[in-house]
């Protein structure tokens, strides 16, 4: 396989052509293609783990959860990202099987590498959905769980929940055990978190 480089510049149309070719998945943002990086044993443990309680919490109802590959679009033929774990209800995203336009819930897994982007640029701009109600960023080596929830105001409040914890997302109206969450997970023993 050849290296690619970390980023690269095409237009949107050579970037839905290119990418799906790719083993690799990669963002798009305003011409920018970057590469995501691998992620560990827990942080796809966890992912897993928060897309499989929501999936059989929302078997009978008309949301749809969405694990890794899907893209979530912040604006149409300029930005693209894709979340570790993303939920919709909203019919008007029934009509693409790569993309998800009007999320409720977007879940991201946290790793060193990833932390500042995720907390920073990419809520900045998950915050342009109108439709998105939660955003989750789940800690990898302590047992942490922060949820920022739009209130009736349209600011966002932040809620944190650590092991013993139970919390509740409004947005899919699911209460989930944190010790859940962290299935198959150990971590370390003399930690302050536990």
């Amino acid at each position: 396989m050849v290296a690619l480089p970390d980023r690269l510049r095409m237009t949107y149309e050579e970037y839905i052509v290119w990418e799906s070719t790719q083993e690799m998945r990669h963002e798009f943002w305003d011409g920018e293609v970057i590469s995501m990086a691998g992620s560990s044993r827990k942080h796809n443990r966890i992912s897993l783990n928060f897309s499989k309680v929501l999936d059989d919490a929302l078997a009978d109802r008309s949301c749809e959860v969405y694990i890794n590959d899907v893209k979530v679009q912040i604006e149409p033929r300029r930005k693209y990202f894709y979340p570790d774990v993303v939920v919709t209800c909203d019919e008007r995203d029934r009509g693409d099987a790569q993309l998800v336009s009007f999320p409720c819930l977007i879940i991201e897994v946290l790793s060193l590498s990833t932390e500042a982007f995720d907390r920073g640029f990419k809520f900045w701009q998950y915050r342009k959905f109108e439709t998105l109600q939660e955003y989750v960023l789940v800690q990898v080596e302590q047992p942490m769980v922060e949820v920022f929830q739009r209130n009736e105001q349209g600011q966002w409040v932040l809620f944190e929940y650590g092991l013993g914890d139970r919390l509740f997302l409004k947005s899919v109206n699911v209460e989930i055990a944190i010790i859940d969450l962290y299935r198959q997970i150990e971590f370390d023993p003399n930690s302050q978190w536990l």
